[in-house]
This record gives structure tokens, C-alpha cells and sequence, in this order.
């Protein structure tokens, strides 16, 4: 039996060292990914934001928020790409109760 779908959410932290079309390149990337392998319901993207701490010599990061519905085994893939994705500062992706 095939496991149901589920609600997730990613929080995305770019970098914006490469410049400002790089992240929206990111941004559009990682849309695209969880579109092929989920419904992705939204992009929200909260935009440049000051770091609460230093991560990288960085200070500021532009945050976006993607929330989406996938089998439980895509989240971990989604992970696996952010990790070796260079311009990827932070990521947290959660399942909604």
C-alpha cells in the first residue's frame, strides 16, 4: 500500500554574496525541483533579512519559505540537493501537523 501525501515545509536561508539574480535563480531552481516531485502550494519569499548571527562571514540572508505536499520520501532528497547546492546559507524542511 502506497503511503499517503503529506504537508511539508521548507525554509530556505540564500546566500546573497553571488548577487541578487543568482538567488532569484536558487529561488527558481528549488521551485522547480519540488514542483517535478510535489504540489507546491507556495513561495513565499520574505527577502533579505539580517542574520540573527554570523553563518559564513555572512550577515544578511534572503529568506524564502516553500510549502508543499509530497510523498515522506522527497523531503529527505529535498535536503540531500540544498546541502550540495553552493548559495545555500541555511534550510530547515518540517512536516505539518
Amino acid at each position: 500500500m502506497a503511503k499517503a501525501n503529506e504537508n511539508y515545509e521548507a525554509v530556505v536561508v540564500f546566500n546573497l554574496k553571488q548577487g541578487e539574480e543568482a538567488v532569484k535563480t536558487l529561488v527558481e531552481r528549488f521551485s522547480a525541483l519540488i514542483q517535478e516531485n510535489a504540489t507546491l502550494e507556495s513561495v513565499d519569499e520574505w527577502g533579505k533579512k539580517t542574520l540573527a548571527y554570523e553563518i559564513d562571514d555572512e550577515t544578511e540572508g534572503y529568506y524564502v519559505l516553500y510549502t508543499f505536499n509530497s510523498v515522506p520520501s522527497f523531503p529527505a532528497e529535498l535536503e540531500r540537493r540544498l546541502k550540495i547546492t553552493d548559495g545555500i546559507l541555511r534550510f530547515l524542511v518540517v512536516a505539518r501537523v
